[in-house]
């Protein structure tokens, strides 16, 4: 499991209490040891720092003979109003690089319209569904953005270049381009913290999207016990 920083990590930590605290260290990354084969990473913040943290940790894993089956891109996140509010919790079908590409006089063009690169990747079906019923999660598309939106026009912007996306969030494509480079499956999990637009600090529930976090990997973790990786 990859989160941004400690505390996300930790919210998912707590959903497991035989973890062993045990901390294995990397070049450059912890692995914290959850238990029941899961171990958790706080990968850092925006997309760039998430990718280069989960790929270390994928390529130590395949040295050592160990490899991941699976990597969650856990977090909170600014939600999408009125389908995803405070405390809800979000599944990606799509996890999307929503400010990947460059600006033009008829508006923003992802970076595959100027022919290159890619803006999306698609966790296994079969694992959102199975996630989804777990948590009872709504599924959509979670953008992810170098630059958190502090405006309604960004935010009415973003929606309408993504119609499905419920929540906007950093890390979860640079989680997925990772995971992609080592032919690993990816799944992102949010717990809505604030509503995506204008910055408003009385309005953030951290305490209460992190709260959602542990509970939610209190269940997700036994379902994907049962979750076929060859299943799509």
């Amino acid at each position: 499991m990859a989160a941004a920083v400690p505390a996300e990590r930790d919210a998912v930590a707590r959903a497991f209490p035989e973890a062993s605290g045990r901390v294995t260290h990397r070049p450059g990354i912890a692995l914290h040891h959850a238990g029941d084969g899961y171990d958790l990473l706080a990968a850092g913040v925006g997309p760039a720092l998430a990718a280069a943290s989960v790929s270390a940790a994928l390529t130590a894993a395949v040295l050592e003979d160990a490899p991941y089956g699976l990597v969650v891109s856990a977090g909170i996140a600014g939600g999408f109003q009125p389908e995803a509010p405070v405390g809800s919790l979000v599944v990606a079908d799509v996890i999307t690089a929503a400010d990947l590409g460059a600006e033009s006089a008829d508006g923003f063009l992802p970076v595959t319209e100027l022919g290159f690169g890619t803006v999306t990747h698609h966790p296994p079906k079969s694992l959102v569904r199975t996630a989804a019923t777990a948590t009872g999660a709504r599924t959509g598309a979670v953008l992810t953005v170098s630059t958190v939106t502090g405006t309604a026009a960004r935010a009415a912007a973003l929606r309408a270049r993504h119609p499905r996306a419920l929540a906007e969030a950093m890390e979860g494509f640079g989680v997925a381009e990772a995971a992609a480079a080592h032919g690993t499956a990816v799944l992102e999990i949010r717990a809505v913290s604030n509503p995506v637009g204008p910055r408003d600090r009385a309005a953030w529930r951290i305490g209460e999207a992190l709260a959602a976090l542990t509970t939610a990997f209190g269940k997700l973790a036994p379902a994907l016990e049962s979750w076929n990786r060859h299943d799509q």
